[in-house]
């Protein structure tokens, strides 16, 4: 989802209103082609493609966190982060079946304490997206599954199975990762473009990345028909797909690669049948 995080594009005096759940990486972590290539080598976008995800625009960026330091990371599909350990753990030979999930789910507890940040520095949660999260946060709780979340605010968020914060890069979107070693994904940020969105927007772009962070991927992988992209590559590997629920575009689907600005934020029909299956 490099392709366009929730490409937010002025034209004239309005916004274009399709975008990716990802928006460009800002200026200062954009590369040319010749230092793209020395960051990732041929064997790394070779690995990536193995495993389904859309290697065209994988690049390696600098995370910010909420503390303010960064860690270097790949960036996949836009909005998508995997570490290097959990690039070179993810294998394609666990696959038992044919929206999409990762191989990676949470799997060592059942209740997942997630804190919206609100500390300084520009990336504490606004009051928009600290409604937004609520919202989130309630609507997973309301479904038939295992899991069951927690909500809390503040700065202390090392204990936290999942922090939500902002970055204040202007853009609009958010980015996550997948579960690894059993645990969802920790960091989830949200961009301050989002602030131009309304809450159900934000909503939206919370509960798709939140969902990155408990192991699905996005619904039309395989396409990325929402970003008005065809021909992605298709397989299985990395892309499991869950019994009960279309294989092809479900335009009603929360994790659709892009979106638009007027999202109601709710999960569609078989968002809940897949999270309902896996967990």
């Amino acid at each position: 989802m490099k392709v366009t995080k929730l490409l937010l594009m002025i034209l004239g005096t309005g916004f274009f209103f399709i975008s990716c759940e990802k928006e460009e990486a800002p200026s200062s972590m954009e590369a040319s082609a010749e230092d793209f290539q020395e960051k990732i080598s041929k064997e790394d976008l070779q690995l990536i493609s193995s495993l389904h995800f859309n290697s065209k625009d994988a690049e390696i960026i600098d995370l910010l966190l909420p503390d303010g330091s960064t860690e270097k990371t790949f960036l996949i599909e836009g909005d998508i982060l995997l570490n290097r350990e959990q690039l070179n753990n993810m294998s394609s030979n666990n696959i038992t079946s044919k929206q999409y999930r990762t191989y990676n789910l949470v799997s060592n507890y059942r209740n997942v304490n997630v804190i919206g940040y609100t500390g300084g520095s520009g990336q504490g949660l606004t009051s928009k997206q600290k409604t937004a999260l609520q919202w989130t946060i309630d609507n997973y709780n309301a479904l038939n599954i295992g899991l069951n979340f927690t909500l809390t605010f503040g700065t202390n968020y090392s204990a936290y199975d999942i922090v939500v914060y902002q970055n204040p890069n202007g853009q609009a979107g958010g980015v996550a990762g997948f579960p690894s070693g059993g645990n969802p994904y920790k960091y989830v940020q949200i961009y301050s473009g989002m602030e131009a969105y309304d809450t159900n927007t934000n909503e939206h772009v919370i509960t798709h990345e939140i969902g990155h962070s408990v192991g699905l991927r996005h619904t039309d992988w395989f396409s990325r028909q929402s970003c008005g992209q065809s021909g992605e590559a298709a397989g299985s590997d990395g892309a499991v797909h869950i019994p009960g629920t279309p294989t092809g575009y479900d335009a009603n689907s929360i994790m659709l690669a892009c979106f638009s600005a007027s999202e109601d934020g709710e999960f569609g029909y078989y968002d809940r049948v897949a999270l309902e299956y896996l967990y």
